[in-house]
């Protein structure tokens, strides 16, 4: 048996001889070598043990960067900053025009650069605006920091999703997708926790100021440690040895979504087939939809519970629960889309239905009810559990680098819009109720629930339509598919690929 490295040497090899050639060689050495079932379970141990909490970790200091201008409201930035109007509706929105300004750039970035090295320099980038926010002295000042964050963010979330599919086969992709999801419920759990623990600190300067200090300096921190530990691809993983890294790329070949390379050529046609694939408009009109909710009720969540009554610190407090209902049905819809065959897609709607009960629990019930109105919004919560369903989507139904790096930029643009779009239904003039913007959340959390059961439908329908004209697909590791797989071609162009309900 040869050394992990063996496959990456080729093209020194055979200088004199067709891409072809290479390419069946290339093959055959994946599918000549299969690992026992017992190194395979070590591979995954080893995987989960340091894949898994390096980016939940990551992820969970991004999400309570965002959290923080919602929590600065309550330590009085708006005061501070003299912001009138609607002038904090954009402060919140500006931030997904930085994300949706460098979501076109990242689709080429992610394909082209070494992933984990551009992932973590836009982590760094991310800690360090968020620190210049506590230099702010005005609206232009603020506007402009929340547009710089919005672009250190728009890597991050695609990028974890794409380094997932890389190491993990398609039936677990779910389960870990939602692990590292967890540092989003997480951040939700403790954010307020520790943004009531800054306001409530001894200190030469406003509250808000060293909330953006402390935990945008955390962020860079991090993203220093993350430079040199996040992998670019399983074959560049400096954490596995030689022999566990051949298994960790052979393993995968089954996904027939990717190839075993760490950079690949960026091609237009398949950005071209990304825009004509009906999966991809059903995963952004989604996307777009659900976030027009989110954006709202997640930017003027402290503010709608300070309005049920409670101070403001209580208030910081009272986000807790959002995080833990998060949390819960996370973990529910990933053992569902696990252990139930066909499931993801029904789990995400099960997500929303859920957010769709709390929309009409806040919409409905008077402030006499105020503890049910709390479980509303935690209820509104649950819809956020479903990104890392959307993004094991990606990765599981989407070939070709260019394609799959195109529809997830695609899908987090449309998460910016519709981010950028509902907080301009939340009026200052209906402040703390905000009707017209809870009447908002509730059409788009509805029109998410049509879009998923359309995408189910065409999934379905398609996976019928390729059996009855290229007859049942194998799982197995069939060499031509995985020279089309290596030659980086899409889902359309591989006759045996069959896409996960």
């Amino acid at each position: 048996m040869g050394t992990a490295q063996e496959p990456y040497k080729y093209d020194e090899k055979a200088v004199n001889t067709t891409d072809e050639t290479v390419q069946d060689a290339s093959v055959g050495e994946y599918t000549d070598y299969q690992p026992s079932p017992e190194e395979e379970r070590r591979l995954l141990w080893k995987l989960d043990l340091f894949m898994i909490p390096t980016m939940g970790i990551c992820y969970m200091l991004q999400y309570m960067d965002k959290l923080a201008l919602s929590q600065a409201t309550l330590l009085n930035i708006r005061a501070d900053l003299h912001l009138v109007g609607q002038e904090y509706t954009w402060c919140s929105a500006i931030f997904y025009f930085g994300y949706l300004a460098w979501s076109g750039p990242t689709s080429y970035f992610i394909v082209r650069l070494p992933l984990g090295k551009y992932l973590a320099v836009s982590v760094f980038l991310w800690g360090g605006i968020l620190m210049c926010h506590a230099a702010c002295q005005n609206y232009a000042g603020l506007v402009t920091a929340r547009f710089f964050l919005g672009v250190g963010e728009a890597a991050v979330a695609p990028g974890f999703g794409l380094i997932t599919g890389m190491f993990y086969k398609r039936e677990e992709q779910p389960a870990r997708q939602a692990a590292w999801f967890i540092g989003n419920c997480v951040a939700n759990i403790i954010g307020g926790v520790v943004a009531w623990g800054i306001g409530n600190s001894a200190s030469g300067i406003q509250s808000w100021r060293l909330l953006f200090l402390v935990l945008g300096g955390i962020t860079s921190g991090y993203a220093i440690i993350l430079f040199f530990i996040l992998p670019d691809s399983p074959a560049k993983a400096s954490f596995l040895t030689e022999s566990e890294r051949r298994i960790a790329v052979q393993r995968t070949l089954k996904n027939k979504t990717g190839s075993a390379q760490v950079t690949e050529a960026f091609q237009w046609s398949q950005v071209a087939a990304a825009a004509k694939d009906p999966q991809a408009w059903c995963l952004v009109l989604y996307t777009f939809c659900v976030n027009l909710a989110n954006g709202g009720l997640t930017s003027f969540s402290a503010i709608i519970i300070a309005g049920f009554g409670y101070s403001n610190f209580k208030s910081l407090l009272l986000q807790m629960p959002m995080g833990l209902s998060q949390l819960v049905f996370l973990l529910i819809t990933a053992a569902i889309a696990t252990y139930i065959r066909s499931s993801r897609i029904p789990a995400m709607m099960l997500n929303v239905t859920v957010a769709v009960i709390g929309v009409v629990l806040i919409y409905t019930l008077d402030d006499f009810h105020k503890i049910a109105k709390l479980v509303g919004l935690a209820f509104v919560a649950a819809f956020a559990a479903n990104i890392p369903l959307s993004l094991s989507i990606v990765t599981s139904n989407v070939a070709g680098s260019t394609k799959r790096s195109t529809i997830s930029v695609a899908i987090f643009a449309s998460y910016c819009v519709g981010n950028i779009v509902g907080p301009q239904f939340f009026y200052a003039s209906q402040e703390p109720v905000y009707s017209s913007g809870i009447e908002a959340s509730l059409c788009g959390l509805a029109l998410g629930v049509f879009f998923l059961g359309c995408l189910f439908v065409y999934y379905a329908w398609e996976n019928k339509r390729r059996d009855r004209k290229n007859g049942v697909a194998s799982e197995g590791l069939d060499a031509h598919d995985l020279i089309e797989e290596q030659n980086n071609k899409t889902d359309k162009e591989i006759p045996s690929f069959r896409y996960t309900l």
